[in-house]
């Protein structure tokens, strides 16, 4: 029980969020000895994983890989059962890492940040709680997840509605309860993907709106031979490493060839073997230049859209179902069970919006331009406000700058995608701008997460208690950035990358697309320089960076 007769003693370092991020940040400050305060919504560890409970959660990024690598007691004592994990063994895991080394003693659980302002003649951050206590600290880091704010309901007359109503970023009723309904799915991301088979399997009708067909891959997922788990366990160094260096933070299958280096035949045949393998180094991932090159893009997509139809028994719902609107892979992939199967049941339709755009429901119905759908239940799967969302429902703010809201008011602006300019002693792990969006993001969370901590050591060898980025180090990892994406496929498309599926957004590509490993190499050049780009109480070796990007491969 908190104390608040008197004002707590300033920390050094208090972080919010007690999910993968957060639990790292405390396990490296307790190892330093350093004085730690966290603070999570939720009751207790987990993060996005704790919320995330709708039918068929689980990670699209292989089990072994999606873990921690810090300590090889904790990797070799745990064992994954599945390629891919479901919710509930990632959360048990994460129990587990928490129980372990003793994390969860420092964090206050059920307590929600509400602001946090920097009080520049103190050099501390001052954090109010929504329970009325206020707590100070010399650094605060931002260990909320990238899709831990659910996007704000968006459906035209969703008030009216007096049938059920749940989110799959809030899952909070048992499938069960959907038995014998009429239940409506709005959204097709990643979370609808993967619940849409086990709705389907207990609704009476299933009805699915969609705006934005996506390419969705079998997951191909099973349980793990005991042989394979001990061949890893076995290597697990080597490909720890090999994670950490690679483009995607999973170990890498390098493309051997451009699309049209082959001939139309062996190209079919390369997709072919890529599609039963699956995974992040499957079809979009067989030849080097399919995120570069629009015309090898379509072969690719082409290929795809043909398995949608051979799948797919009706031709008209398999056409509304081919990813018609965007490259592959210029918005995530998406991997799922029985997918497009499940469209062959009786008791399962789709309706475009592209079409028949929602015009407003009723008590029991979801009206659209061309008709009317009675339906019982509605879920929502309509995703996040990504990497943005959580970071300004901290309310962060300096005198000088104002809001982070005010700062990046016309488009997210980082150094690394951990600080920015305006704000010291402020860090985001895995936040915007870094490789998180497209990556392994475990594997992004332990290299900021060490990054930062190791910055933060360095600041104090010197006798200094504050430390900034520059802004014009920012401004030249924003057009490193900016540079980096803009020779992809993902610049021509709108999605969550960008953040419009928020409206007004400011549209910025929230990620570094380099690779894992080579923004792993500029941060370790950076920081073997003496952190160039950042000031370390108020001096700085140099304000700039230049283009890192061009000196490191």
């Amino acid at each position: 029980m908190t104390d608040t007769t008197a004002p707590a003693e300033p920390v050094d370092i208090i972080c919010v969020g007690a999910g993968f991020s957060g639990l790292y940040v405390a396990y490296q400050a307790d190892r330093r000895n350093w004085s730690f305060a966290g603070f999570e919504t939720a009751p207790d560890v987990g993060g996005t994983w704790f919320w995330n409970t709708y039918p068929g959660a689980r990670c699209d990024v292989e089990s072994v890989y999606y873990s921690y690598s810090f300590s090889e007691e904790l990797q070799q004592e745990w064992t994954w059962s599945e390629r891919f994990a479901p919710q509930a063994e990632i959360l048990r895991y994460i129990n587990h890492v928490a129980d372990r080394f003793d994390l969860r003693q420092h964090f206050t659980f059920n307590t929600r940040v509400t602001s946090a302002t920097w009080l520049p003649d103190r050099h501390l951050w001052e954090v109010s709680l929504d329970s009325g206590d206020v707590r100070y600290g010399r650094y605060l880091i931002s260990g909320a997840g990238g899709l831990s704010a659910p996007k704000d309901f968006d459906v035209p007359g969703i008030e009216n509605f007096t049938g059920t109503q749940v989110s799959t970023s809030r899952w909070n009723i048992p499938l069960e309860d959907l038995a014998g309904k009429r239940v409506a799915v709005i959204g097709t991301g990643s979370s609808a993907v993967q619940c849409i088979p086990h709705i389907a399997g207990v609704a009476s009708h299933l009805t699915v709106f969609q705006r934005t067909p996506n390419y969705v891959f079998p997951a191909r997922n099973a349980p793990l031979a005991s042989d394979l788990v001990d061949q890893i366990k076995g290597n697990y160094a080597a490909i720890r490493e090999e994670c950490r260096h690679s483009p995607g933070g999973i170990p890498d299958r390098p493309a051997d060839a451009n699309a049209f280096d082959v001939s139309a035949d062996e190209r079919t045949q390369r997709y072919e073997r890529a599609y039963e393998r699956s995974g992040f180094n499957g079809v979009g991932a067989e030849f080097a230049d399919l995120l570069t090159n629009l015309r090898a893009n379509e072969t690719a997509s082409e290929f795809v859209c043909g398995k949608i139809r051979e799948i797919v028994d009706d031709p008209e719902t398999a056409a509304l179902l081919e990813p018609r609107f965007h490259p592959l892979g210029a918005k995530r992939s998406v991997f799922g069970t029985d997918y497009y199967e499940t469209f062959n049941r009786p008791n399962v339709s789709i309706v475009s919006l592209r079409d028949e755009p929602i015009e407003t429901m009723t008590a029991d119905s979801i009206v659209t331009s061309k008709g009317v759908y009675e339906v019982d239940v509605v879920v929502l799967a309509i995703g996040f406000d990504a990497f943005t969302g959580p970071l300004f429902g901290l309310h962060v703010s300096t005198p000088e700058s104002g809001t982070l809201q005010r700062a990046w008011s016309e488009g997210v602006r980082t150094f690394l995608g951990m600080m920015t300019a305006g704000f010291p002693n402020f860090f985001m792990v895995a936040g915007p701008q870094s490789p998180a969006l497209a990556s392994n993001v475990v594997v992004t969370i332990e290299q900021a997460v060490d990054w930062i901590t190791g910055l933060i050591e360095h600041a104090n060898s010197t006798g200094a208690d504050i430390v900034e980025a520059t802004a014009e180090a920012q401004d030249e990892w924003v057009t490193i950035t900016e540079d980096v994406v803009g020779k992809t496929l993902y610049a021509t498309t709108d999605s969550w990358y960008r953040g419009s599926n928020v409206a007004g957004k400011p549209s910025t590509f929230l990620g570094y697309v380099g690779g894992v490993g080579k923004y792993r190499r500029m941060c370790s050049e950076l920081a073997r320089r003496g952190y160039p780009g950042v000031e370390i109480g108020r001096e700085s070796v140099d304000r700039k960076i230049g283009r890192i990007d061009q000196e490191i491969d």
